[in-house]
């Protein structure tokens, strides 16, 4: 079951976002973060009592512009369509909201390019899009790829 986060879910998300950053392309986030973007976020569970599957963000930037981020899946319960319900949730979001365009930063391209994103020039992206990156393992060698989806 796909639906949005809730705020009992934050320690939760939070957990998963450290035990999984040190091995994906997901970035840590803080508690207070976290509480500050719990409406960002969209949780998959197979029931109510049990534990997080999944979780996806979609962080709006501009009146236009918005980011999928914080995508994961639990190991266990890869390759059974989560990430991708999460993303179609994102990007049902998106469109209600109004946004015009979607992006990622991913080392993923081919599974984005199943929703239609395509690769987009770095630096094309706007400098305000690159302030979290300091928090990231990689930086300040980035070797994720921003990949772009226009909605309208």
């Amino acid at each position: 079951m796909i639906r949005k986060a809730r705020l009992a879910e934050i320690p939760e998300i939070y957990r998963l976002l450290n035990e999984y950053s040190g091995r994906w392309n997901v970035l840590p986030r803080s508690l207070s973060e976290l509480y500050s973007y719990v409406r960002d976020f969209f949780v998959c569970r197979d029931d109510a009592g049990g534990p997080l599957l999944g979780i996806a963000a979609l962080h709006v930037f501009w009146e236009d512009l918005g980011e999928i981020r914080s995508l994961l899946v639990i190991p266990s319960h890869q390759g059974r369509g989560l990430g991708s319900s999460l993303v179609n949730g994102c990007l049902e979001e998106a469109r209600e909201l109004g946004l015009k365009q979607v992006f990622v930063l991913t080392d993923s391209t081919a599974f984005f390019e199943r929703f239609g994103f395509r690769i987009f020039p770095r630096e094309k992206l706007h400098p305000r899009i690159w302030a979290d990156c300091v928090k990231c393992l990689k930086y300040p060698d980035c070797d994720e790829i921003p990949m772009m989806l226009r909605l309208a």
